[in-house]
């Protein structure tokens, strides 16, 4: 019998006797990649507590209402409605959208012929896909202006582009380990400290050329059942295999503590800037965790990278 059981054996009776279900506040510490959440409840962490659908957007650091039972589950989220932040958000993501359409981005004119290359003239009319996004525009040539031209709207970054890993794996004692089916950091049994890594070929720096990468943000989720249930940190460090090697995994720089995680829980992390550059120039090709001892022990999977650029 833990403290979850211990605690949800007296709320039993405590409820029974009050003649129904109690009510409190709890605070989020992690979400997981299934839609659980570990709280804190009473001074006691609870793992892997599920939620009712009026709970959206969950997020770390979340007071929520919680209705305590042998089974707590979580009902909503107390405090400021997140209403204005989630629409900012989808409004953000609609222009993101509407870029990657195909449509006349721009149409000017004046008296003189367009400037710039790429253009097909008409009668009066030019039009051009840009060359630095490929949208159309058009530009009307006037024999005499009436009206000034439009300006020219600026041209918005290229879209945020996701790569995912194109293999993953542990290596153990300067070989691959055949017994760890996920990426894992540290030694929790004394056989030899475990070093994870994600392999991606050459799609970060493939997605990257040409751009300017504004930001890399990569997600992992922890594993259930892999050391403590608390929250470690990830030890990150680059690498520079574009496949898994037959040998050692050798490490590149870090290591960088970017985030951590309770067993169960999914997060994100940006990248440091000296971190994108490598990647993006191909000068490493990507991310590996490792550790000793066994009090950040963990098994690791995810490693999407959502690249941005301005």
């Amino acid at each position: 019998m833990g403290i979850r059981d211990d605690l949800g054996k007296d709320l039993a009776g405590a409820q029974a006797s009050a003649g129904g279900l109690q009510t409190v506040s709890a605070r989020v510490f992690d979400v997981g990649a299934d839609g659980t959440v570990n709280l804190t409840m009473g001074g006691a962490d609870f793992y892997g507590v599920a939620c009712t659908d009026a709970y959206t957007n969950r997020a770390a650091g979340d007071v929520v209402a919680v209705r305590r039972g042998a089974v707590p589950v979580v009902l909503w989220r107390l405090g400021e409605d997140p209403a204005d932040a989630s629409a900012a958000a989808v409004r953000e993501i609609a222009e993101d959208a509407a870029s990657d359409l195909q449509v006349v981005r721009s149409v000017t004119w004046g008296t003189g012929a367009p400037a710039g290359t790429g253009w097909q003239a008409g009668t009066t009319v030019h039009a051009r896909k840009n060359p630095a996004n490929g949208k159309v525009e058009l530009y009307v040539q006037l024999a005499t202006s009436s009206d000034p031209s439009p300006p020219d709207p600026s041209v918005r970054p290229p879209s945020a582009v996701t790569v995912t890993a194109t293999a993953s794996g542990s290596w153990r004692n300067g070989a691959p380990d055949d017994y760890a089916a996920s990426p894992v950091q540290g030694d929790w049994t004394g056989g030899g400290a475990r070093r994870g890594a994600w392999f991606y070929g050459a799609k970060i720096a493939a997605a990257c050329a040409g751009k300017t990468v504004k930001s890399m943000t990569v997600s992992f989720t922890r594993k259930t059942g892999s050391g403590v249930n608390g929250k470690r940190p990830l030890h990150l460090y680059l690498h520079n295999f574009q496949t898994p090697p037959s040998g050692q995994l050798t490490l590149g720089s870090g290591p960088e503590e970017l985030l951590s995680l309770s067993v169960g829980a999914k997060g994100s992390a940006a990248l440091p800037a000296s971190w994108r550059t490598a990647l993006a120039s191909g000068s490493a090709r990507g991310l590996a965790i490792y550790t000793t001892g066994s009090a950040d022990y963990m098994a690791v999977t995810g490693g999407t990278l959502t690249i941005s650029f301005s």
